[in-house]
C-alpha cells in the first residue's frame, strides 16, 4: 500500500482559521500606524512653521521691526511681510519648504497634504497678534490622526 502525502481537510481548515485571526488582529494595528504617521507628519509641519517664524522674528528683531504692526524683511531674495516681527499669514509659506504639503489657495497660512487620501488633515498658521509679546497660533486639525 502506498502512503498518501499532503494535508488533511481539518489541517487546512485550522490553518485558514489561524490566518484569519492573525489578519483580524494585525489589520487594526497597521491602520493605526498609518494614522500615527499622518499625525506625525502634521506635527512636523507645525514644528517647521514654529521654527521658521522664530527665525523670521530674529531677523525682524535685528532689523528693529519686531514691535511694528506691519513691516517687511528680506529672506532668501524674497520679501516676507511681518506682523509684530512674525510672518504675516500671507507670507508664512515663503519661510518654509514643505515636502508633500502645500498652502491652500485662498486660505493664507493653511497647509494641507498633497495626497488625496488625507484631505481632512490641515495645519493652520494664524498670526492674529495685536501687540508685542505674543506668538502666532499654529494648530493641527484633530482629523489628522483619524
Amino acid at each position: 500500500m502506498q502512503k498518501q502525502g499532503g494535508f488533511t481537510l481539518i489541517e487546512l481548515v485550522i490553518t485558514i482559521i489561524v490566518l484569519g485571526i492573525l489578519a483580524v488582529v494585525a489589520a487594526p494595528k497597521f491602520l493605526n500606524m498609518q494614522d500615527d504617521a499622518r499625525l506625525a507628519a502634521a506635527q512636523g509641519v507645525k514644528s517647521a512653521l514654529q521654527s521658521s517664524s522664530q527665525l523670521v522674528y530674529s531677523k525682524a528683531a535685528i532689523k528693529g521691526v519686531e514691535s511694528v504692526p506691519s513691516a517687511s524683511i528680506s529672506i532668501a531674495n524674497d520679501t516676507v511681510n511681518t506682523k509684530f516681527g512674525y510672518p504675516a499669514n500671507d507670507s508664512v509659506a515663503k519661510t518654509v519648504t514643505l515636502d508633500g504639503w502645500s498652502e491652500v489657495p485662498g486660505a493664507a497660512g493653511t497647509f494641507k497634504p498633497d495626497s488625496a487620501s488625507n484631505t481632512k488633515c490641515s495645519v493652520v498658521y494664524n498670526n492674529n497678534l495685536t501687540a508685542t509679546g505674543g506668538v502666532p497660533e499654529i494648530t493641527v486639525s484633530e482629523t489628522c490622526g483619524k
